[in-house]
């Protein structure tokens, strides 16, 4: 038979799970960041008159970018939540 040690609470790796546990909330926020970059690029290959094409692949591609330059400087969203902010704000004015 293997050994397989003893299974008590004293022999669980807290670190490898509180890093498993940071690894899954920054995934997760990246989906949540990446999910409304989506919803607001279609709204504006919808509802934008003319050059709505490119105007929605633009913000996809520069916020996938603001994202992954996001998620290697920490745990700080700045860059992409505001050019999520600025992409939605110029959306909604090229839809009015």
């Amino acid at each position: 038979m293997a050994d397989h040690g003893t299974h008590t609470s004293s022999a669980m790796d807290y670190d490898q799970a509180h890093n498993t546990y940071a690894g899954f909330l920054k995934g997760a926020i990246v989906l949540t960041i990446m999910c409304c970059y989506v919803l607001v690029a279609l709204c504006a290959f919808a509802f934008i008159d003319h050059g709505n094409v490119l105007i929605g692949f633009a913000g996809l591609i520069v916020g996938v970018i603001a994202l992954v330059v996001d998620l290697r400087a920490g745990n700080n969203w700045y860059l992409a939540m505001g050019w999520l902010a600025i992409f939605g704000l110029f959306t909604a004015f090229m839809v009015s």
